[in-house]
């Protein structure tokens, strides 16, 4: 089966790479068994952080990267 390839330029959408290298590094810190479990947490502590009227993660590193 062959795939057609594409030259299609597909972008990170603004304040991921700093989500996912949070995620990355507080991995590597906590060294979690299960990881998915770990991931969960940990994006719905920044959720909990951006409802509560605190820091946005993602408005603050899509900040960063510009």
């Amino acid at each position: 089966m062959a795939i057609a390839s594409s030259n299609t330029n597909m972008r990170v959408p603004a304040g991921f790479r700093n989500l996912l290298e949070g995620l990355a590094r507080e991995g590597l810190r906590e060294q979690p068994a299960n990881v998915v479990a770990f991931a969960a947490q940990h994006f719905q502590r920044l959720l909990e952080q951006r409802e509560a009227g605190g820091i946005d993660p993602v408005a603050w590193g899509a900040l960063l990267e510009d």
